[in-house]
């Protein structure tokens, strides 16, 4: 009998993408970022979410897509990268901004191609989902930083 994965699908100009329904803590409209000085080129800046100060990255430069700003239509996925690293033991919340939260769908597993090494050179993806009207990528959030920018987002994270 095969399992049945639950994935976030979001849009990122014409592009879905998708995220494990576990790893997500919430969904919000967009607020202001506030600039986080000596940082990394994704990280847009920090918001505030209930008093814990949670950094914002650009998911288009990751993809290498057109950047813009930040405008109130947009969404922000606030998840949780599991990874502990020496600078957060308990792993990290993070918001991800997206032009549209589309659906919350469900995946046989059979559909998943999660194999490692099927996806090179892109190991912040942890697969790809079949679906009808085509593939979805899906990301892999405690891929998502290299212990270099771990440490980096960490050390800027102080300074606020």
């Amino acid at each position: 009998m095969n399992g049945v994965s639950r994935l976030l699908v979001f849009a990122l100009g014409e592009r879905s993408y998708a995220l494990r329904v576990e790893v997500v803590e919430r969904v919000i409209r967009a607020v202001e970022v506030t600039p986080l000085p000596e940082s990394l080129p994704f990280v847009l800046g920090v918001i505030n979410i209930q008093g814990s100060i949670v950094p914002v990255f650009d998911l288009r430069w990751r993809f290498h897509l057109p950047g813009r700003e930040v405008v109130p239509e947009d969404s922000i996925i606030v998840a949780r990268i599991a990874k502990p690293s020496t600078l957060a033991p308990e792993g990290r919340a993070v918001a991800l901004v997206a032009d549209e939260v589309r659906e919350v769908i469900e995946v046989e597993d059979r559909d998943l191609l999660l194999e490692e090494g099927a996806l090179p050179g892109l190991g912040y993806l942890e697969g790809v989902a079949r679906l009808p009207d085509g593939l979805l990528l899906i990301q892999d959030l405690d891929a998502f930083l290299s212990p270099e920018e771990g440490k980096s987002l960490e050390e800027a994270l102080r300074s606020v």
